[in-house]
This record gives structure tokens, C-alpha cells and sequence, in this order.
């Protein structure tokens, strides 16, 4: 097209592609509560039957990005990768309320619309939503040239799920004597990816394709892991009544900010160091820039995506749930002691 519109840097044809490349993709989550497809003004979703079988069902929303990770995609020219995480992220927020994951919308900006590139996002995130049971409802692209630089993008989700209300999960619950236990996390998830790059590329020197022996990959490979989805496992535990009392998603800010978060006044979580393989672009990364102890928990999950706080008598229900996900790792990584909302690591 050539129109004004266009020389200042806004393509409507390219608009119109994205729509026609991703409409296969978003279809592919949808189920019979969703009511509209793409290019209605809003999304529709029938929530009545599903809440037949609430008696005080409550609405959970979250909102999120996937940060800086996505210059590191755009530096290994890969994207459908970050479209998932970004469904990951999402999900884990509101399962930790103990929520069921229903609808996503999406938001991706940008300076100047790459078809292609959008097409990988949002299959990505129609993938990961898939496996989750989640609808893509929704979504916006934003094409704004003089507000990003060039080659930059940013993506955020909105996810709404439900939760019955005397099932909400928010710690208050957590009792001394509590066992923690950890999901092991694929890697650096969506979170740190500022302190990464600046220890990897700017301090470390390396390249995205620089292959790393001890990392037994490259840089791109592990740095782009894709974001744990737990939300199957989890919401299959509260279903069969394992008795959570808290979870926490080990996201920006790590152990020692987001464990507090679910933690009461007068109890700690003390971490016990060791517990879990560590993943080697960890130590890795710490050994760059001689990064203290705390400031590592506190910037990266260190191995540990979502971590469940239940009474040791659990245990057992649990793991004969988790047997039927033998992809996912869970570890006792540490209790519950008397305190001040604090975690220690020992």
C-alpha cells in the first residue's frame, strides 16, 4: 500500500498478513465456551457451564512480560520460543492462587512488524496454551516506529483464570513444621535476564552461538529454555485435595522476594543449599562476574521454578500424581521455621 500511513512507518497490508499468518494458530485453542474469533472488537467466552460446578467461583488475573529475554531472541533470531514463555510465566501466577488458567490475551509491540516473526511468537503461545487447557481470546499488535528502536519488540499476557473461593491459595495457611518442595525449572525462565546478558555478553565476552563445554550447548540454546508451564501437575494435586497451603513462582526477584511473598509474619523459609541439581548455567554465570551468594537467589530461581508448601503427610498423595508427569522433577528443597518472613539459606 502507498499511502501516507505507510511512509510514516505503520503498514496496515503487513497488519493483514499477521492476522491471516496467526488465525490457524489461535483457532487451535479455542473450545466451544469461545463465542468470537480474530477481528471482533472483544473476545467472547461463555463461562456459564464452567461455573456450574463453583458454588463461589472467583476470578484470578494476572498481567505480565517476558523482560529482556526477548533481546536475546532477537539476537539468536528465534521467537516462537518467548511466545511460550510468556504463557508459562502467565500461568504459574495464577496457579499459585490456585487458580484454573481459562483465557489469554495478547500484547506485542514493536517498530516495525515482521510477519514472520509474529507468527512464531503467537504459535508459540498457541502451543504452550494448548497443553494447558488455556483459550487465546484475544490480542493486540502495535506497530509504533519512533517509540521502539530497530529489530525491538516487547510482548506481555493477560491471563484470567477461576478459583473456588474457600480454595484460594494465598499462605496464610502455612504452619511451622511445613516441607517445601521445588519444581525443577528449565533454566533462567523469564526472569534475569538483565544481570545475564551483562555477565554473558558484556562482561563474558561470548557470543549467542558460542558453545560452552560445561553448558554442553550454546549460549542462545540455554538462554532461551523455555519458560515451565506446571500448570497440569499442579491443578491435578489440588483436584485429588493435596493439601497446599502456599506456592510460590520463582520469578523476577528469586528466592529471597518471592517465597516472602506467601510466607505469614512470623515464619521463615529456610532453603536448604544442595538439595537440587543445579543447573550449570548457574555457576556459570556466577563465576563471570564473582556474584555474591544472595544476590544470585535473589536475581535468578536457581534451579527452582515453583516451589509448594504442604504438611509433610502430603507427600506421598503427591508423588503418586506427579508419577504420571515423569517430565517434571520436584525436590524437598527445605521447611518452615519460626521467624519473620524471611528466607534463610542454609
Amino acid at each position: 500500500m502507498n499511502n501516507l500511513y505507510a511512509h510514516a512507518g505503520v503498514n496496515i497490508d503487513k497488519g493483514n498478513e499477521v492476522v491471516r499468518r496467526i488465525k490457524k494458530s489461535v483457532k487451535s485453542t479455542h473450545i466451544k465456551a469461545v463465542l468470537t474469533g480474530i477481528g471482533h472488537f472483544g473476545g467472547l467466552y461463555d463461562i456459564g457451564k464452567i461455573l456450574k460446578s463453583y458454588k463461589h467461583p472467583i476470578l484470578v488475573q494476572s498481567i505480565d512480560g517476558v523482560g529482556t529475554k526477548l533481546s536475546v531472541a532477537r539476537m539468536a533470531k528465534k521467537y516462537d520460543s518467548v511466545g511460550e514463555d510468556i504463557v508459562g510465566h502467565s500461568c504459574g501466577d495464577i496457579i499459585a492462587m490456585g487458580a484454573r488458567p481459562l483465557t489469554f490475551l495478547d500484547y506485542v509491540a514493536n517498530e516495525i512488524l515482521v510477519p514472520e516473526e509474529m507468527e512464531a511468537m503467537v504459535s508459540g503461545m498457541a502451543k504452550a496454551c494448548k497443553k494447558a487447557g488455556v483459550a487465546i481470546i484475544g490480542g493486540e499488535t502495535a506497530e509504533m516506529p519512533g517509540i521502539y528502536m530497530k529489530g525491538e519488540h516487547d510482548i506481555a499476557g493477560c491471563i484470567t483464570g477461576v478459583v473456588e473461593k474457600n480454595k484460594i491459595i494465598t499462605g496464610e495457611k502455612i504452619k511451622e513444621g511445613d516441607i517445601m518442595f521445588g519444581f525443577v525449572s528449565s533454566g533462567l525462565h523469564t526472569n534475569g535476564f538483565s544481570l545475564a546478558r551483562k555477565l554473558i555478553f558484556e562482561i563474558g565476552k561470548y557470543k549467542i552461538n558460542s558453545r560452552i563445554p560445561e553448558l554442553k550447548s550454546t549460549i542462545g540454546e540455554v538462554l532461551l529454555k523455555v519458560h515451565t508451564n506446571y500448570t497440569n501437575p499442579v491443578l491435578e494435586m489440588l483436584d485429588n485435595k493435596v493439601n497446599i497451603r502456599g506456592i510460590a513462582h520463582i520469578t523476577g526477584g528469586g528466592f529471597i522476594e518471592n517465597i516472602p511473598r506467601i510466607l505469614p509474619k512470623n515464619l521463615d523459609a529456610e532453603i536448604t543449599k544442595g538439595s537440587w541439581p543445579m543447573l550449570p548455567i548457574f555457576p556459570f554465570m556466577q563465576k563471570i562476574g564473582n556474584v555474591g551468594e544472595r544476590e544470585m537467589y535473589t536475581a535468578f530461581n536457581m534451579g527452582i521454578g515453583l516451589v509448594l508448601v504442604m504438611p509433610h503427610s502430603e507427600k506421598e498423595k503427591m508423588q503418586k500424581i506427579l508419577k504420571k508427569y515423569p517430565t517434571f522433577h520436584i525436590k524437598k528443597i527445605g521447611k518452615i521455621i519460626k521467624g519473620k518472613g524471611k528466607v534463610i539459606l542454609k
